[in-house]
């Protein structure tokens, strides 16, 4: 279960909907955001040809950076209304090949803090018939930015 967190922001889901529609990265990868919630972020990826490695799975590349926004947005939920989001470190387990039909990634907030957060995220691939399978985890490290040229909140 995890834990319950208050935003700092109550219009939070819409700051986090919002900024994703800005991220060319998902667009071009064709990631769509699911569900939003304090310290909880869900964002679904349809398999594609275009993102698979030489044996026909998903490129961990492509897993790895929707896992990245996963939990940067879930540290993002949390921050004060005036704040942007940046990784500044993540280490990515791969536990299986990506196949799948579509998959899921999960991020997790563990600790919030005012300046630095820390998230887990997990990733899913999805089979036809909806039977999930847990192929890689994540466990990354926010930074809240304010007040900085070019970075946007």
């Amino acid at each position: 279960m995890a834990p319950s967190f208050q935003p700092k922001d109550a219009a939070y889901a819409d700051r986090v909907r919002t900024s994703f529609e800005r991220q060319a990265a998902m667009k071009t990868i064709g990631a769509t955001l699911g569900a939003v919630e304090p310290g909880r972020v869900v964002i679904e990826l349809p398999w594609a040809k275009a993102l698979t490695q030489q044996h026909g799975f998903l490129h961990a590349g492509m897993v790895a950076t929707a896992l990245d926004s996963a939990c940067g947005y879930a540290g993002f939920s949390l921050m004060p209304q005036d704040a942007a989001v940046l990784t500044i470190e993540f280490k990515i387990n791969l536990l299986a090949p990506a196949q799948g039909e579509r998959f899921r990634m999960e991020g997790l907030v563990v600790k919030p803090g005012r300046t630095v957060t820390v998230t887990e995220g997990r990733a899913f691939a999805i089979a036809a018939d909806g039977r999930e399978k847990l192929i890689a985890t994540m466990h990354a490290t926010l930074m809240a930015v304010v007040g900085r040229d070019g970075i946007q909140h």
